[in-house]
């Protein structure tokens, strides 16, 4: 599996457990704890450096003679975990202590004058304890609003200790009697490395300070000395040995938890403000309507009149319309007459409520604009009104 499918892989993975959240990711605050795991990949192939010392047997080399690249070895694809414990600053920036472990099998070895090298095997381990800094991007800094993922980047340094477990292969070149290249050593030196990641809550489970993370990881270390034989097949006896100088680079990408212990709960979702309801404009046109045969106002016809009149100055109003109807119950010259008299009724209403007579036009119309259209003679109470416009 290559580096490209597994970072595809992971964020395949982590589709279904990211697509219900909702609540917004905030800066870790205080001690949290993680826990990781993955795929580790070391750097292939890895080279492997000889050095002549002072110390008889480092493979016949004189002093400070050193030979680059004298063998090479090719890694499967391994595994790897983490677990830290950590203390969130609440403004992006972490600080946490690791352990981390990693396994890789041996694929192939060549070099050492032993190629073709055959019947591989055995495994390097890499294990340490590193002090990492990280910092958590929080997207409303960039103006991009509150979301869901976080990604944070992070160095790190420590010691780690790298491990030849029965590495192990045998010669079939020619003349060299299926001599075996053996190692089963230990050697610890400084270590470092580089983190990139995207964290997403899971408060949707209830937990609040529950972080699922995606990460690659890159981890490297000076070279160990391991020391290393190469033996005959038939009775053990070496024949050459001393301590080769390996590269240790490790690619991991790993899926993880991590937990903030004392966690704020994330603020609730800002409510948003109803604007104040604007007030209704005041109505410009009013009905009064009468009784049969009436001109004289009822308790409802003064509430409506005194509306019109307080409304006159709030509107502005220049000139008050007031028009006269009456319904086709009657004559004509009657009607018209009736509905002259209702209109004098509202305007002198109007009057009594404070509006200058000069500023009212009285008009009537008898029985010649209904609201309703009927037939002659009849008492359609729509029709019997006085219409008030203000204008």
């Amino acid at each position: 599996m290559t580096l490209k499918r597994a970072l595809l892989a992971a964020t395949i993975l982590a589709a279904p457990l990211v697509a219900p959240l909702a609540a917004s990711a905030q800066p870790v605050t205080g001690l949290y704890i993680g826990l990781g795991a993955g795929a580790n990949w070391i750097n292939n192939p890895s080279k492997f450096d000889l050095s002549g010392s002072s110390t008889p047997g480092n493979f016949g080399l004189p002093n400070n003679v050193t030979i680059d690249n004298a063998g090479k070895a090719n890694f499967k694809t391994g595994w790897g975990g983490v677990g830290s414990l950590g203390w969130g600053f609440g403004n992006g920036f972490r600080a946490e202590i690791e352990g981390n472990f990693r396994e890789n099998e041996v694929d192939s070895i060549r070099g050492f004058n032993l190629a073709p090298i055959g019947r591989t095997g055995g495994f390097q381990r890499t294990y340490g304890v590193m002090a990492n800094v990280l910092y958590d991007f929080d997207f409303a800094n960039f103006g991009l609003g509150q979301s869901i993922f976080q990604p944070y980047v992070g160095v790190g340094a420590g010691y780690a200790w790298t491990e030849w477990r029965n590495i192990r292969g045998q010669s079939n070149a020619p003349g060299r009697g299926g001599a075996v290249l053996y190692a089963n050593d230990t050697d610890a030196q400084f270590a470092y490395q580089g983190i990139v990641g995207v964290g997403t809550p899971l408060t949707w489970l209830g937990v609040t300070g529950l972080t699922l993370t995606a990460e690659y990881r890159f981890m490297g270390t000076l070279q160990p000395e391991l020391f290393t034989t190469i033996r005959s097949p038939t009775n053990n006896q070496i024949g050459a040995a001393g301590k080769i100088q390996a590269d240790n680079y490790n690619h991991s990408v790993m899926l993880g938890l991590r937990y903030a212990l004392f966690q704020p709960p994330p603020p609730p979702p800002p409510v948003a403000v109803a604007a104040p309801a604007v007030a209704p404009a005041p109505a410009r046109t009013y009905l009064v309507f009468f009784d049969w045969d009436r001109a004289d106002l009822t308790a409802r016809a003064r509430e409506i009149i005194a509306e019109a009149a307080s409304n006159a100055g709030r509107v502005q109003s220049t000139r008050i319309e007031v028009a006269g109807h009456a319904d086709r119950s009657g004559t004509p010259a009657y009607n018209q007459r009736l509905s002259q008299r209702r209109a004098d009724a509202v305007a002198a209403e109007l009057v009594a409520r404070g509006i200058s007579r000069n500023e009212i036009a009285v008009t009537a119309y008898g029985e010649s604009r209904p609201l309703v259209p009927t037939a002659d003679g009849v008492r359609e109470p729509q029709n019997r009104r006085v219409e008030i416009v203000l204008r």
